[in-house]
């Protein structure tokens, strides 16, 4: 995978891996997309996609529509196209201060395998991209159109053995449950915030002053 950082390297040869390492490197990483690494991506519906700040903080999401919706344009470059979201725009934030990206394509159904493409990616408007690209597919969505593409030029690709990917089943239906606060922050948020409960040794304390007073006043503790 490139040129291991000089950590990376360390941390190999500390536990032992790197010669199986670098057999790895040299046997499947690419600096590419092969055809079989490219019909691979046509067919996927889904991938996962890392990209960080130029300070280092990272953000991972997902991307996901009908296959062929990350186009491969030739062996070294592929493009997806970037809707209207939430406003956040926390991965094209990124990719515009940092171009590194890391995506992973994974086959959860038939051959539980994954593919690994890093590189550097750049914005680029929907009319500009099609006209170098006439070919781009349609939108699915009937008058929905891409905000801008994400194209990105490969640096690396190579697989993700499928020793640890699970296999999934479609479901029937197309149940989608929640919504956008699905995990109830932003009802969290608006419920009035209870008054924090007094800890146990406030209410000892109270009856150690008021039995301390009433020693001292030569009466009775108050109780």
């Amino acid at each position: 995978m490139g040129e291991p950082v000089s950590a990376g390297r360390a941390l190999q040869e500390r536990l032992g891996t790197r010669a199986r390492a670098q057999r790895f490197e040299d046997e499947q990483v690419l600096d590419h997309l092969n055809p079989r690494m490219r019909s691979f991506i046509a067919r996927r519906e889904m991938m996962f996609v890392a990209t960080s700040d130029a300070r280092g903080a990272c953000d991972n999401t997902l991307r996901a529509g009908p296959p062929g919706f990350v186009v491969t344009l030739d062996a070294r470059r592929l493009a997806w196209p970037e809707y209207r979201g939430n406003g956040v725009l926390a991965s094209r934030g990124n990719i515009a201060a940092n171009p590194h990206v890391g995506l992973l394509f994974v086959d959860l159904v038939d051959d539980l395998i994954g593919l690994h493409v890093n590189g550097r990616a750049a914005l680029v408007g929907d009319d500009e991209l099609r006209a170098a690209h006439p070919g781009l597919p349609a939108d699915p969505a009937p008058g929905r159109r891409a905000e801008q593409w994400v194209l990105a030029e490969v640096t690396e690709a190579y697989v993700h053995c499928s020793k640890h990917i699970p296999r999934l089943y479609r479901a029937a239906g197309e149940g989608r449950p929640g919504g956008s606060d699905y995990f109830g922050v932003a009802a969290d948020r608006a419920a009035p915030t209870a008054a924090p409960a007094a800890p146990p040794w406030r209410s000892r304390l109270r009856r150690i002053v008021r039995w301390r007073d009433g020693a001292r006043s030569g009466g009775r503790p108050a109780s």
